[in-house]
């Protein structure tokens, strides 16, 4: 079984960058898919970025305009959220997530693993 665990939220400046970490207590296999969503207050949960399992695309909301980056790296089992010129909307729990879908990775519902998430606070 895979146990996701978050780190790396906090309070930040409009403007300012956070690194979200992500590592898997049992390893990702490498043609599973992992993603990272967030939960914005009164919000439903929105995918932000997932990375495909062996093709090894890469998917990115519209919503980021190229201010986030997000890595997967294999041998240290560990998933990394880079987010840089934070906005107040990207206010939310983000939450890193993995699943065994090869045709549906970018489906919320087919991810089986999921972290218990990590605050991220964007002050105007």
């Amino acid at each position: 079984q895979v146990q996701l665990v978050e780190s790396g939220g906090g309070l930040v400046q409009a403007g300012g960058s956070l690194r979200l970490s992500c590592t898997a207590s049992g390893r990702i296999p490498s043609n599973y898919a992992v993603a990272w969503f967030r939960q914005r207050p009164e919000k439903a949960r929105e995918l932000v970025a997932a990375i495909s399992g062996s093709a090894d695309v890469r998917y990115y909301a519209d919503f980021l305009k190229g201010r986030f980056t997000f890595s997967r790296d294999n041998a240290k089992n560990t998933m990394v959220l880079q987010m840089n010129s934070l906005k107040p909307e990207d206010t939310a729990v983000y939450f890193c997530a993995a699943t065994s879908s090869a045709s549906r990775w970018l489906t919320e519902t087919f991810y089986e693993y999921w972290g218990q998430g990590t605050q991220v606070t964007v002050s105007s």
